[in-house]
Formats: structure tokens, C-alpha cells, sequence
């Protein structure tokens, strides 16, 4: 094998000073600024006892911004520095190493086009580290024909195997065959650590468990396990879409790993024919994580899906929680404030699962929350922990369900209550009761939009004049991705999605088009954060009116936009227009009309 043909060493044996007189911006770089070893044991000392990663750590002694420091870093080693940009342009090379070893040894395997000799490829080692030989030592056995070494941050290239994901850190060498698995099933989950993960000697335990740690590393909402016919795929819900992230050969490591979270859950490892709910909780780095558990039997199998109820995280982003952090449009916030305000009634918002009802109700408890009040929800499970509010947590087993919840409610001298669902139509005609008889209810239910939720009503056998009487007003919302600020650019869009999204050229003249193109900070997907965008419809007498009277729904929406309403779609389209979102995420979430 050829050698590279720039080396680098594993320790500087000589003091190496970056020539301020280059390229590089001189402004950005001090003149004490010297990558020699006295400030690499600084470095490497540092790291060992905070627990984090050497090259931050010797960025955070040099004070320079990431593009700054990667080129001082590239000079003083005398490699090519590499930018985001310029490792999309190149084509990854995970034949020559694995991306299992890639995200091992933060090294990216890449060919790059020679110039000139268009049909020549010049293989690429982008590396974090060039202080760390282990690169060159797995090269030098590994890597038949030569290579060249190049210098990426540690952010760009973390971003960059995040985008090619298809397994975890924690999962490698956990993934395992049928013929791998063991017993060591019946363990309980106590508490996750890496440490913990590789030292159990149960396969299966360390298989799962590791799902679980990386799930919570990434903040994740569900995990999906899905039983195929070659084995289990894993797939996380990440800003409310699902990302492949693992799989795993053999039809007995599929059962086996559900037989485990089953166990995990309580619940009946030998029922493969019938749905099961369940949940448990796993601690790590001292908090308390529930997991919800749901079981459905598939035609391979068994297929479980664990939504994370990280309470400690909730709890903390509840404490000053109000409308304005969740990003609503300042006309929503206004018109729903007004709602939450009123001294009875019912205010319902609307959307699926995991749009982000639950907080917007928390939001607004939170606002109104003066401690003059008692404030009783009844919820499943308990979300957030609200300091001065009574919080049930609904208990299906024991017969606690929202509607015999509600009642007791009642004879607890309320004056705000908030259920956290509205399931069947016990819960719906006590609820629309309790905000006629001088409460204020908040509540959710399943609904596409502001208009829906008055035949749902209808359906449930709540009659239309009870069910006016009681509603001060319907709010419907999705959450849409962000575009990543630290990789956003301004784009051009394209004849072909505009005519998807129904627009024209002329409609779109004053929006601003942006894109992440990845990176670090957004985990190379483009997308950081999300936000709510929401319908409100705040009824008056005359819509009241036309709802009892069965009015058609293209006369209430009318109504409705007379009224000053706007569309869900159209809220999304304002966020795009302000460079906020893309259209392919608003035509994820909202019906392209």
C-alpha cells in the first residue's frame, strides 16, 4: 500500500507556530496562536477531565470560530482543509471503510474527481484529529492503493455521517444475527450508560438498550421497531419524521427484541395475536425517562412503537413556557389569549398526534396561572409538571378514565380544567356540561381543521345547541420544521415544486426561498427546531347561529374568513414566505388545496 502523501503524526515532535502572514485571515488569529505539544497535553488533559472531545477542547484554548480554526489547524499540519460544501461535492467511499468504522474513527471516506481527468477518482481520508495515528494505522492494513489525507471539523463531519446514517454509535457491534441471540432476557433496565451497554452480557439486552440510549442522545420522540422479513428495522421520530437508523438480519433477533421490551413493559411475552399497551422507565444521567409501549402484530411478526416521555426535560421547558416560544404568529396569539382569558367556556385545539396540542394548552395554562384559580387537568399520561395546578394522571386499569375523572372533578370546586383528550362521547357531553355550568375547559381532540371538530362533536350525540353554547372558540395547528440558521442559504425553487404546492411565479415573486444545506449544528439534515402554525376560529353569535341551523361548510368557512380567519395552509405559506420553512415541509404537514 501506498502511503499518503501528506503525513501527519500522532504527536508534534517539534513546536509548529501558524504563520499569520497567509491566507488565512489575519485578524481571526492571535499571534501567541501555536499548535505544539505543550498545548496539546493542555488540550488532552483538559478533555480527560471534563469528559469531552480533544480538538473542541484545544478549539476552546485558541478562542477561534470553527472555519478559523480548521484553517490554522490545516496550515500548521500542513493537510488540505475541507469545508461542508466541498464534502458533499466529494462521493462517499464506504466500500473501502465501513460507516460503522467511519463514525468509530470520526474519519470520512471520500473520492473526489481529479481535475483534468474527469475519469479519475482520487481517494480521500477526511479527518478531525490529525494528532490521533489511529487513522493511519487501520490505513496502512486496510487501504490497497494510496490516499490522501484532509483536515474537516468535527461538526461538518459529524453532519455529513449523520446524513448517511444507517447505523448508531452506540448499536455498533450490538446489531446482531439470529444465531447471535442469546438468553439474558429478563433483566430490568436500570440505568443507561455506555458503560453499562457493552459490559452486559446479554446481546439482546445490549441490542435494545442501546436503541433506547441513542434515542435519548438525539432527543427523539418515538421509536419504531419493525419486524420485516429479513429481521427488525429501527426507526426514529426526529422534528416529527421518521429516520431509518439501524436494522438487523434474522427473524429470531426480530422476536427476541420484542419479546424484551416486552418484558420491559410487563406485558405477555407468548400473546403474538392481539395488540398490547404498556409502559416502563429506564434511568440515565440521573433523570427518569417513561417510555410508552404499543405492541400490534404484523404479518412477520410483532412490531412495537415506544413514545420517550423524558419528564425532567418537560418539566424543564414548562417553567416560563408561553404562546410566543412556540412560535405562533402574533395575530394568534392575541385572538387565543382572549379565549384562555374568558371566565367559562370551552377552547379546543385540534390537530393529529404529535402536532402539539398538549403544549399549546400548557402554554396557555401557564399564562393564566396567577394562583387565584384551582387549575385540575386530567391527562394520559402527565406530560409536563405544572407547579400550582392538580394533575391526574388518567388510570384505565384501576377505572380512573377521563370521564369518570371529570366527574370527580366537578365536586372539587374547579374553577380552569383541562382534559387532555376528548376519546368518546362520556368525556365529550361532561366536558361541554362543565363549561356550561361556569367553568372554563380546555381540552383536544382529533381533528383536520377548525371545522371538523363541530361533526365530530355531532358524531359523539352532542347536541348543536349545547355544543355552541359551550365553545368560545376552535384552534387547529401543525408543527413545521425549521430551516437550520447556521446553514441556511437562499435558493431558487424550482417550476416543478411551485406547481405542486399550487402556486405560480407571481404568487411568489416577494417570498424568500432558504435551504439548510447541513451541517453540524442540524445534523446534516437541513432542518433545526420546529414551529406552530395554527387556524383559530373564535365564534360569535351569528356563526353559532349558522352551525345549529346545519349550514353548508363552504358558508362557514366563508363565515369565517370574513371574520378575518386564516387558513392553516395559508399561515404555513406566510412562514415560507419569510424564509422561516421550505415548501416541501409546509406540504408535508398541510393539505395542498
Amino acid at each position: 500500500m501506498n502511503a499518503p502523501e501528506t503525513l501527519y503524526q500522532a504527536e508534534i515532535t517539534a513546536d509548529i507556530n501558524v504563520d499569520i502572514n497567509t491566507d488565512i485571515n489575519s485578524q481571526q488569529l492571535a499571534p501567541h496562536l501555536l499548535f505544539n505539544q505543550e498545548r496539546l497535553r493542555e488540550a488532552r488533559s483538559l478533555a480527560i477531565s471534563s469528559g469531552q472531545d480533544m480538538m473542541q477542547t484545544l478549539q476552546g484554548l485558541t478562542g477561534l470560530e470553527d472555519e478559523a480554526y480548521t484553517q490554522a489547524l490545516a496550515l500548521a499540519t500542513r493537510l488540505r482543509p475541507v469545508s461542508m460544501d466541498e464534502l458533499h461535492d466529494m462521493q462517499p467511499a464506504f466500500d473501502v471503510m465501513s460507516f460503522a468504522m467511519a463514525s468509530r474513527l470520526h474519519c470520512l471516506p471520500l473520492r473526489e474527481v481529479v481535475k483534468g481527468h474527469e475519469a479519475e477518482l482520487q481517494l480521500w481520508l477526511i479527518v478531525a484529529n490529525p494528532f490521533d495515528q489511529t487513522v493511519q494505522d487501520w490505513a496502512a492494513e486496510q487501504v490497497p492503493g494510496a490516499y490522501l489525507l484532509g483536515l474537516a471539523h468535527i461538526t461538518d463531519l459529524q453532519a455529513y455521517l449523520s446524513r448517511h446514517e444507517e447505523d448508531l454509535r452506540a448499536m455498533d457491534g450490538n446489531m446482531l444475527a439470529g444465531s447471535e441471540v442469546g438468553d439474558g432476557l429478563n433483566s430490568d433496565v436500570e440505568h443507561l450508560t455506555l458503560q453499562s451497554i457493552h459490559a452486559d452480557s446479554s446481546p439482546v439486552i445490549r441490542m435494545v438498550n442501546s436503541t433506547l440510549y441513542d434515542a435519548l442522545k438525539a432527543g427523539v420522540s418515538d421509536i419504531h421497531m419493525e419486524s420485516v422479513a429479513a429481521g427488525l428495522v429501527i426507526k426514529y421520530r426526529i422534528d416529527g419524521v421518521l429516520a431509518h437508523v439501524g436494522s438487523m438480519q434474522g427473524a429470531d433477533m426480530a422476536e427476541q427484541a420484542i419479546s424484551r421490551v416486552k418484558i420491559l413493559a410487563e406485558l405477555d411475552i407468548a400473546e403474538r395475536r392481539v395488540p398490547q399497551d404498556g409502559r416502563f422507565k429506564v434511568m440515565m444521567q440521573g433523570r427518569d425517562v417513561d417510555f410508552r409501549v404499543s405492541i400490534m402484530p404484523s404479518i412477520y411478526g410483532e412490531d412495537a412503537v415506544l413514545r420517550v416521555l423524558d419528564r425532567k426535560s418537560l418539566s424543564d421547558q414548562a417553567k416560563g413556557l408561553s404562546l410566543k416560544q412556540l412560535g405562533f404568529d402574533d395575530y394568534i396569539i392575541s385572538d387565543f389569549r382572549r379565549l384562555v382569558s374568558e371566565p367559562y367556556g370551552m377552547v379546543l385545539v385540534t390537530g393529529p398526534t404529535g402536532s402539539g396540542k398538549t403544549t399549546s394548552l400548557y402554554a396557555a395554562i401557564c399564562e393564566v396561572n396567577h394562583g387565584h384559580d384551582k387549575i385540575i387537568t386530567i391527562e394520559d399520561p402527565v406530560e409536563y409538571q405544572l407547579p400550582g395546578v392538580l394533575q391526574i394522571p388518567v388510570n384505565e386499569k384501576k377505572g380512573l378514565t377521563f370521564a369518570r375523572g371529570l366527574r370527580s372533578i366537578l365536586r372539587h370546586d374547579p374553577d380552569k380544567i383541562m382534559v387532555g383528550e376528548i376519546r368518546d362521547p362520556e368525556t365529550a357531553q361532561i366536558a361541554v356540561q362543565s363549561a356550561l355550568t361556569g367553568h372554563l375547559v380546555f381540552t383536544t381532540l382529533h381533528a383536520n381543521n377548525v371545522f371538523d371538530v363541530i361533526s365530530r362533536f355531532l358524531h359523539m350525540n352532542v347536541e348543536a345547541y349545547s355544543l355552541v353554547a359551550a365553545l368560545n372558540g376552535v384552534m387547529a395547528q401543525r408543527l413545521v420544521r425549521l430551516v437550520c440558521s447556521h446553514c441556511a442559504e437562499d435558493i431558487a425553487v424550482s417550476d416543478e415544486m411551485l406547481e405542486q404546492s399550487k402556486l405560480s411565479r407571481d404568487e411568489v415573486q416577494h417570498y424568500r426561498f432558504r435551504q439548510g444545506k447541513g451541517c453540524g449544528h442540524c445534523r446534516g439534515s437541513g432542518y433545526k427546531g420546529r414551529k406552530a402554525v395554527a387556524e383559530l376560529l373564535a365564534l360569535d353569535d351569528e356563526l353559532r347561529e349558522m352551525i345549529i341551523a346545519r349550514e353548508p361548510l363552504r358558508k362557514l368557512k366563508e363565515a369565517g374568513r370574513a371574520r378575518g380567519m386564516k387558513s392553516l395552509r395559508e399561515a404555513a405559506l406566510e412562514a415560507v414566505a419569510r424564509g422561516e420553512t421550505t415548501l416541501e415541509e409546509i406540504n408535508r404537514v398541510t393539505f395542498v388545496a
